[in-house]
């Protein structure tokens, strides 16, 4: 959207009792998030690699942003295990959810993306060990790269308690 028609779009939605549409698309393109929303951000967690932020809270919800196996205290992706890479996605995820004052228990939905099938069964097990009795809904997708070449990535949903 050129600048004529941002501001063509502003004025159409002002006049049609849009004002707050309106505000909230100019404070947009000025790189602010909307009104309602909340960027999270802590140093437990790997700082993004990326235009986004580590979480979102927003609407009742928390979105954490896809976590890769980085320790967040070296920066670098932790390949001694498939393993200890799986808790280290969980724990970098706990610390976003603990940004927003909530813990694993307030998940509503988790999407896991892996590279091999094989990992599955290991990831699965260590999964289900730190959500505990817990079970929220769950998609995993086989992919064929993620960032950092890492094995995994996941990101998840939580109801705030708000």
């Amino acid at each position: 959207m050129d600048g004529i028609e941002r501001r063509s779009f502003l004025k159409k939605a002002a006049a049609a009792g849009g004002a707050v549409a309106a505000a909230g698309l100019a404070g947009a393109e000025q790189g602010k998030p909307a009104p309602g929303i909340k960027l999270l951000s802590t140093e437990a967690a790997p700082k993004a690699i990326g235009p986004y932020a580590q979480g979102v809270e927003a609407g009742g919800f928390v979105f954490a942003s896809g976590q890769v196996p980085i320790d967040p205290a070296k920066g670098e992706l932790v390949t001694s295990s498939f393993d200890a890479a799986v808790e280290r996605v969980l724990d970098n995820l706990e610390a976003v959810l603990k940004a927003a004052g909530l813990g694993f228990s307030d998940v509503v939905k988790t999407t896991v993306f892996l590279t091999k099938a094989d990992d599955f069964a290991p990831m699965n097990a260590i999964y289900g060990k730190r959500m505990g009795d817990h079970k929220p809904a769950r998609s995993t997708v086989i992919v064929a790269a993620l960032p950092r070449n890492a094995p995994l990535e996941m990101d998840m949903i939580a109801k705030t308690r708000g």
